[in-house]
């Protein structure tokens, strides 16, 4: 459900995935490119603390990953 918005967010901040999963990591996620990639294309189930991580590496509050 995420996925599209993590790709949405992540391409307006001019990040490739693997910079957002750098980011993921400087918060306690140890996220790849891989597990970016995954998610946007709504492959991988995303945890509620993922979400906030995700939230946290993107500068947006927590609500604005859902549609």
């Amino acid at each position: 459900m995420i996925g599209p918005i993590v790709r949405k967010l992540r391409c307006q901040r001019k990040l490739s995935q693997a910079q957002l999963a750098a980011r993921c990591q400087l918060h306690g996620w140890n996220a790849s490119r891989d597990i970016i990639a995954a998610i946007e294309g709504q492959v991988r189930y995303v945890t509620d603390r993922e979400i906030l991580n995700l939230a946290k590496a993107l500068k947006v509050p927590f609500p604005a990953l859902f549609p």
